[in-house]
């Protein structure tokens, strides 16, 4: 995973909630990552959770007045105002919310906000009844409309199930929710638009019994993330998975047989500037469906007559060969034996720019394991990787799509 938030000036403005302890977590993340902090915290803030905690944390002196010292030394919120990379209002609540809605500029933080060019994110925290307001919701559209980011508690993709509306959004998604920000704006992927699929797909039998494999989804949506993570806007297809992203993506489509998924990547396709096809698809579908559960003991023996399932991978080569763009596609090879022979048959039989191999005669590659050991094959060479989590293969791969990128705008 980049580092997003590496190096980034984030002021941190705590205001008078019960929630103001999440600081503590926020603050470790965010330094965990890379970034600088500076707390603004209010006078009600104070009261729950002490300056010197927090400076501890920070490893800088937490501001909350305007002057210093009883001396004329005092603090410029316009200069840190203009420090700032992002401020951070976590928890905000009812009242600091309206003032900033409104400019009501009776403390350091809210001036420092008012003073602030870079991008404001607002983390709610109130009892559910002050936060269901009409006031509050005017004043939380109000925010919006300046172009404030509002990290609404309890909703949406990144938000914890966990919380309930009213209630702070837990760090770890206020943390992510920046790291989106900041990857759509500077990124290696900014404007490039992926499709990825992932997951098994399931052909049915009867209404109770499929055809699958063991594919967990998890290499593609550890690609997933890493893609949004350096700026481009995913597509994902996602077969019979019981996991998410870590970070939302444009569009998601959930399918479960391979049918479906080729009609949903090669609707996509037209649209997008590459293709990883991470997903397990089935080779094989059966001839019919039973409409009803088969029963043992009406049928002894089964025989199952299969066929073939559409190859995805050899539509979206044809489809990149005469679209006039220089898209690119991405395959996987997961093989028993012969694993460079075949690898490389499928990288020229379905017009693949580069090919991922990987191996089961591997320990720890593979379905179901958080770990895997690829070799990344092109027309021109093969490059091999040691064992590594999943997220650190994605960062592999990308990195060489990204090469890939830059070689056909050459």
């Amino acid at each position: 995973m980049a580092d997003i938030l590496k190096g980034k000036k984030i002021v941190l403005g705590i205001t008078g909630s019960i929630a103001a302890y999440k600081a503590c977590y926020l603050i470790r993340g965010l330094i965990k990552r890379g970034a600088e902090v500076q707390v603004v915290i209010t006078s009600a803030g104070k009261e729950f959770i002490t300056p010197i905690t927090l400076s501890a944390l920070t490893s800088k002196p937490v501001i909350s007045d305007f002057f210093a010292q009883r001396d004329g030394t005092w603090h410029s919120h316009v200069d840190l105002g203009l420090w700032a990379d992002a401020m951070l209002v976590a928890p905000a609540t009812a009242s600091t919310i309206g003032k900033m809605a409104n400019g009501i500029a009776d403390n350091m933080l809210v001036t420092t906000y008012l003073s602030a060019k870079a991008p404001v994110f607002v983390a709610p925290a109130m009892d559910l009844d002050m936060y269901a307001h009409p006031s509050t919701q005017q004043n939380l559209d109000k925010l919006r409309s300046f172009g404030n980011i509002i990290i609404e508690p309890g909703t949406g993709e990144l938000a914890s199930h966990l919380v309930g509306k009213g209630r702070m959004e837990e760090p770890e998604n206020i943390i992510r929710r920046l790291e989106l920000y900041f990857a759509c704006k500077e990124g290696d992927l900014v404007g490039k638009k992926i499709l990825i699929t992932t997951g098994p797909t399931y052909e049915k039998i009867d209404p109770v019994r499929f055809i699958g494999n063991y594919s967990s989804g998890k290499m593609g949506l550890a690609l997933a993330d890493e893609c949004t993570s350096r700026g481009a806007e995913v597509v994902l297809v996602a077969g019979p998975v019981q996991r998410t992203t870590r970070y939302p993506v444009a569009c998601r489509y959930d399918v479960e047989s391979a049918s479906q998924m080729y009609e949903a990547s090669v609707a996509s396709f037209p649209q997008v500037d590459a293709a990883i096809l991470c997903a397990a698809v089935a080779d094989y579908t059966p001839e019919q469906v039973a409409g009803t559960k088969i029963k043992r003991e009406k049928t002894g023996g089964l025989s199952l007559p299969l066929k073939p399932t559409q190859d995805i991978a050899v539509a979206l080569g044809r489809m990149k060969q005469t679209s006039g763009r220089k898209q690119v596609l991405v395959g996987f090879a997961l093989e028993t034996d012969h694993e460079q022979q075949n690898a490389c048959e499928k990288l020229e039989k379905k017009n693949l720019d580069f090919i991922v191999l990987n191996s089961l005669n591997d320990a720890g590659a593979g379905f179901r394991y958080d770990t895997n050991k690829i070799s990344i094959i092109d027309r021109t060479a093969r490059k091999d990787y040691p064992l590594k989590a999943k997220t650190e293969v994605a960062s592999d791969i990308i990195d060489h799509l990204s090469e890939v990128f830059r070689d056909k705008i050459k």
